[in-house]
């Protein structure tokens, strides 16, 4: 039965693990760290038999939330973590009075775009060569 939890300092080793193995240009253990130092982070995680699976990082300031990142295990995926990882960040988002959210996605993360558009979200602009390795970003909004 997998579990929506707010992720500790005791989870962050696993993070970054998972990190390095889902995106190009990972957050480090430190940038982790420091979403548990700051209350515009709301960090969750899904757990199935006590095995982190997948996690999400909403950041909250005012009216607006954005989408720091979301990820779910190779091995989890198709299983609908994500979608219970992105209602926990909507929930939350509204719960912090917030009425719009955004995100940056990889132009080619098919997969991802999918899931966004899944929960609302439009295409609102691009941002030129806003990855490390020269990639797009595709900017999304959704009005909660």
């Amino acid at each position: 039965m997998m579990k929506i939890r707010q992720w500790t300092k005791e989870d962050v080793d696993v993070l970054a693990k998972m990190e390095k193995r889902c995106f190009k240009d990972p957050w480090t253990k430190e940038m982790l760290e420091d979403t548990l130092r700051y209350p515009i982070y709301n960090c969750f995680l899904a757990e199935e038999g006590g095995q982190v699976c997948g996690y999400c990082c909403l950041i909250t300031v005012c009216e607006d939330a954005e989408v720091g990142n979301i990820a779910v295990d190779e091995p989890f995926r198709g299983r609908g973590i994500a979608q219970a990882l992105m209602q926990a960040m909507h929930d939350c988002a509204k719960q912090k009075g917030a009425t719009e959210c955004f995100l940056e996605v990889r132009v080619s993360n098919a997969p991802a775009i999918a899931l966004y558009k899944k929960f609302g979200y439009e295409s609102y602009g691009i941002r030129a060569k806003y990855y490390e390795d020269g990639e797009d970003a595709l900017v999304m909004k959704k009005v909660l």
